[in-house]
């Protein structure tokens, strides 16, 4: 017999298929369950709980996706304005100044002056 783990989520076609049993447990007469957790009440019940807590799972997952925009949106408008901030501080102080280097910028004097290469 395989392990059973419930780490995993349930496929949707078992699920569908286990509504689908208690919808026939409708028709059957007689039906008189060992096991409390097997009553019909229960089963509706854990049904009813089920569904609940997909719809709360569902609604959490708009949720954060809708947070994890915000937040990619906002990232994206501190990183232009700070493009903007560079921008300017190279246009006011100049690429040599250490006005650009404090804000990560390398000075313009101190890259290598191209060499002319020998044939």
């Amino acid at each position: 017999m395989p392990v059973i783990t419930m780490a995993r989520r349930l496929p949707v076609k078992t699920l569908g298929a286990d509504v689908d049993s208690l919808n026939g447990l409708g028709t059957v007469e007689g039906y008189l369950p060992v096991r409390t957790d097997a009553s019909p009440e229960k089963l509706r019940a854990s049904l009813e709980t089920m569904q609940v807590m997909q719809q709360k799972e569902t609604e959490l997952q708009a949720m954060l996706k809708a947070a994890s925009d915000a937040a990619r949106q906002a990232e994206w408008e501190f990183h232009n304005s700070i493009l903007g901030m560079k921008e300017a501080v190279r246009a006011q102080f100049g690429p040599d100044s250490n006005a650009a280097q404090a804000i990560g910028y390398k000075k313009k004097s101190e890259y290598k002056c191209p060499r002319r290469r020998s044939a």
